[in-house]
C-alpha cells in the first residue's frame, strides 16, 4: 500500500502544478474571456481595462501560489514521503486540510460555493492517497 499511497499523491502533486501552470497561462499570455463566478471578465466592468489586469493579476498570484504547493508537494513526496517518514505524513494532511478549510470559509463568509468542489477534490484525493499508507504513522519514527 505504501507504493499505491506515493504514486497516488506524485500524480496529486503534478495535477496541482500542471493545472496551476495552465491558470498561470490564462492570466498572463492568453487574452480569454475566462469567467470570474457568474460573469465573464469583460462583464465585470465592461470597457475598463484595469479591472480585467488586476483579475489576470489576481488569478496570476493564485496560479504562483498553486504552482509553489504542487512543488513543495511533489518534493515532500518524492523524498521524505517515499521514504516512510512519519513528520511527511502529517505535513501533507495538515496543508492539505489547510487549503480545504480555507476555501470551505467562502460559504459561510462569502455565501457562495462557488469553486469549492474543484478546490476540494484534491483534498478527497490526498487523503485517500495517505490513508494507504496510514500504517507509518504506529511504527516509531526514523
Amino acid at each position: 500500500m505504501k507504493k499505491a499511497s506515493w504514486i497516488l499523491l506524485t500524480i496529486l502533486g503534478i495535477a496541482i502544478t500542471f493545472f496551476s501552470l495552465v491558470s498561470a497561462v490564462h492570466a498572463y499570455w492568453t487574452d480569454d474571456d475566462y469567467r470570474v463566478g457568474p460573469l465573464r471578465v469583460s462583464e465585470v466592468v465592461p470597457g475598463d481595462p484595469r479591472v480585467a489586469t488586476a483579475l489576470r493579476a489576481i488569478r496570476g498570484t493564485s496560479a504562483a501560489f498553486g504552482a509553489a504547493y504542487g512543488v513543495l508537494f511533489l518534493t515532500i513526496v518524492l523524498g521524505p514521503y517515499r521514504r516512510g517518514e512519519v513528520w511527511a505524513w502529517k505535513a501533507l494532511l495538515v496543508a492539505g486540510l489547510t487549503q480545504s478549510v480555507l476555501v470551505l470559509l467562502r460559504i459561510p463568509i462569502l455565501g457562495t460555493q462557488l469553486g469549492v468542489g474543484a478546490a476540494v477534490t484534491p483534498t478527497v484525493l490526498l487523503v485517500l492517497g495517505l490513508l494507504l499508507d496510514v500504517s507509518r504513522l504506529k511504527k516509531p519514527e526514523r
